[in-house]
Order: C-alpha cells, then structure tokens, then sequence
C-alpha cells in the first residue's frame, strides 16, 4: 500500500480538483432534489377506505414527537457535523467530500424512493378518521361507502401518505450512513474485542430506532411503515457508502477508494520517474562510453599512420 501522508490533502489543495471530478455527481443531486419535491407536490393516490374500515384508522390526531424540521438536522447536519471533525483531524479532503456526497445521496435517493411509494400506494395513516373527519361526523358515499371528506385538504392529502414512513426511512438513511462510516474509522472489525467500539456504532442506530418507535407512538404510522422505512434506508445507506468507501470489515475501510487510487497513482508516477531517470542515466553513460570509444579508435588510427619520412625509403 502506499505511504500515507496526513494532513497532505486539503480542502485548499485538492479540493477544486475533486469537486470538478465529481462535477455530474453533483448535478445529479439537484435533479434528486427537484424529483423529491415534485413527489411532494403532487396528490398521492387516494386509496377506498369504507366505513368498516375506519375502526383502525380512528387513533387521536396529535402533533410529531419529532417534527418534520427536526427530521434533516438528525439525518443530514449531525452526520455531516462528525465528517466535518474528521477533516480536521485528518485533514483529508478526499474522506470529507466522498463522506459528505455518499451521506447526501444515501438521504435523496431514500427521499425519492420512499416518496414514490408513497403517492403510489396512499394508505391511510392510523388518525386518519380524523383527519377526514375533524367534526366526528362521518359522511360516506351512498352507493360506495367510501369516505367523503369534510377535513382540510392539505391535511386530508397528508392522511394518504402512510407507507412508508418518511422520518424513518431519512434517519435509518443518514444514521445509518454514519454508522458504517464510524465502523471504518474505529475500525470495529479490527478483531481485538473491543466492545465499546460497538456502542460507538450502534448509537446512530438507536437513535434512528426512536424516531422511529415516536411514528408509532404518534399514531402517524403503522409498525409496518415503520419497518419498511427503516429497510429502505438501511439498504440505500449501506449501497451508497460501499460505492465511496471499502468495508468496515476492510484493511483500508478507514478511507475512501478515492483516496487509495490516489496515492497508487502517485506511486506509481513516482517509479517511472525514477525509472526515466535511469534510462536517461544509462543512455548518457552508454553516450559517453561510445564517444571514449570512438575518440579511442580514431587516435588509433593516427598513430598507426606511417610517419617515416618520405625520403626515407629511397
């Protein structure tokens, strides 16, 4: 492996370089935010609830535990917080700006996929009765039996959008982004049995688990949507931090593959260097060994001349 050198590589240094690298990557984030924000402006589908069904969906309409708000600060700043004192400890640009993008895509692509199912399959949230119904008196199509709301309309469109749950799916998403990346730089899997390295780890998890266990306690979710949106964002995390980085479980899972390319890159440019430099070396030792010889051979030739005097022979 090459020699690692701290504190080499900085935002000042690299950072223009990498950022215009991973120029499209970018681009593509913005295109994840505008389709995140379109899935949230459209209608999700508004699923037959019919009287009968409204037994398990009449749960009281209560505010968040967690509010929405809360939600990008417990999955995105926190987790970008810790990568940001990385770097300057480290001082490795390459590790912050692979961490940063990996955990931004892991949140987006997990937004967009969660929305997505949401407005297609619009089931009805546990107080749903009352948000169709603020007053408790029901009004149902005569032929149908469906519902017909009487509530307001954004939070009417709110009620559909049950499975899966958002505030899960983005905290398993980020948290546990950053629970794979304090696994590599902890090196968990170092096999030394240091346990409290996997407190380290599971922290993130657990406070995913809460937010979580609240969209239960809330009556905003069912333990199905909960459960679904934490195995969405598990799965996207963890696909998104092993396109930047190694596993955990890896001898380089510290660092980010960028990273060791680099470095091999600059190994490698420095050997043939070093190999130029000596073929230019011997080429020049071979240049002056030719021009000794010849000059060798051409006072050869002069000496070997016949020098008596012409007259001598007469």
């Amino acid at each position: 492996m090459p020699d690692i050198q701290l504190g080499a590589h900085t935002v000042k240094s690299h950072g223009i370089q990498i950022a215009r690298t991973h120029m499209h990557d970018w681009l593509i984030l913005l295109l994840l935010v505008v389709i995140e924000v379109i899935l949230n402006v459209i209608e999700p589908f508004h699923r037959f609830v019919g009287k009968d069904m409204l037994i398990d969906l009449s749960y009281p309409l209560q505010d968040n535990t967690v509010p929405i708000w809360a939600v990008p600060i417990i999955a995105i700043l926190l987790p970008m917080a810790i990568i940001l004192v990385y770097y300057f400890i480290r001082r490795n640009v390459y590790d912050m700006h692979h961490a940063i993008l990996g955990l931004l895509f892991s949140v987006l692509i997990t937004g967009v996929i969660t929305d997505a199912i949401k407005d297609a399959v619009g089931r009805p949230r546990p107080d749903f009765f009352w948000r169709c119904f603020p007053d408790g008196k029901g009004v149902f199509h005569p032929v149908t039996s469906d519902v017909m709301c009487t509530g307001v309309k954004s939070v009417i469109k709110e009620g559909h959008k049950s499975f899966p749950s958002g505030h899960t799916s983005w905290s398993f998403a980020g948290l546990g982004f950053l629970a794979l990346y304090l696994s590599g730089k902890v090196r968990v899997f170092d096999r030394r049995g240091h346990v409290a390295k996997l407190c380290i780890v599971f922290l993130p998890l657990l406070v995913a688990a809460l937010v979580a266990v609240s969209r239960v306690d809330d009556y905003w979710h069912h333990w199905q949507d909960v459960f679904a949106g934490a195995l969405i964002g598990l799965t996207v995390a963890s696909f998104c931090y092993l396109q930047f980085f190694p596993p955990p479980y890896d001898v380089d899972g510290w660092g980010p593959h960028a990273y060791f390319q680099m470095l091999a890159e600059s190994r490698n440019g420095a050997e043939s260097s070093n190999n130029i430099n000596c073929f230019n070396v011997q080429q020049s030792e071979l240049e002056s060994v030719y021009i000794d010889s010849q000059h060798g051979a051409g006072t050869s030739r002069v000496n070997t001349r016949d020098t008596r005097p012409m007259l001598e022979g007469a």
